[in-house]
C-alpha cells in the first residue's frame, strides 16, 4: 500500500441537466478549474452509458465485461479525478436502478444525465497522485 495525505480545497456543486455527458462535463470542470485531484459525488437520472461490471476472469490483463444503460435510470455514484499527462481522467463507480432491477458497475463511455443530475466535487490538495498506464494490466491506475 502506497498513500499521501492532502486537504480539501475548493467545492463544486454541479447540475447536469437532460442529455449533458456527465463524464466530459467532469473532466471540463476539472481542466477549466485546474483541479489535479479530487473525490466527487453524483445523485439523480441518467439515461445512457456504458459500464463494466467485473472481468470474464480473475486474470491480468483482465476483459471487461460491458453492460448498457439504454434508458432512464436513478442513480447515485462516487468517482475520483486524476491526471494523465494534460488531462484529468474520471473514474466512476455508481449504482443504476430502474423498477427492481439494479446495475452497478464501473461507467466508462457514454454517461448521459437524465432530467437532471448533481454532483459534488471536492478538491484534493497537498498531494501529488496520477493516472499512468499499468503494462500489466494495460489499465490507466493510480500512481501514488
Amino acid at each position: 500500500m502506497k498513500y499521501q495525505v492532502g486537504e480539501t480545497g475548493r467545492i463544486v456543486v454541479a447540475r447536469f441537466e437532460h442529455k449533458d455527458n456527465i463524464l466530459q462535463g467532469l473532466g471540463e470542470i476539472a481542466k477549466k478549474e485546474n483541479i489535479r485531484a479530487g473525490v466527487f459525488y453524483l445523485v439523480g437520472g441518467m439515461q445512457a452509458g456504458r459500464f463494466v461490471v467485473g472481468p470474464e476472469k480473475e486474470e491480468i490483463p483482465p476483459v471487461p465485461i460491458w453492460r448498457e444503460l439504454k434508458e432512464s435510470h436513478e442513480i447515485v455514484g462516487l468517482g475520483t479525478i486524476f491526471w494523465q499527462g494534460d488531462e484529468p481522467k474520471i473514474h466512476f463507480h455508481g449504482a443504476y436502478g430502474k423498477r427492481d432491477d439494479v446495475k452497478v458497475g464501473c461507467m466508462r463511455e457514454n454517461a448521459e444525465a437524465f432530467l437532471v443530475l448533481e454532483a459534488i466535487l471536492m478538491e484534493i490538495k497537498g498531494v501529488n497522485a496520477v493516472r499512468e498506464l499499468d503494462p500489466v494490466s494495460n489499465m490507466v491506475l493510480l500512481k501514488v
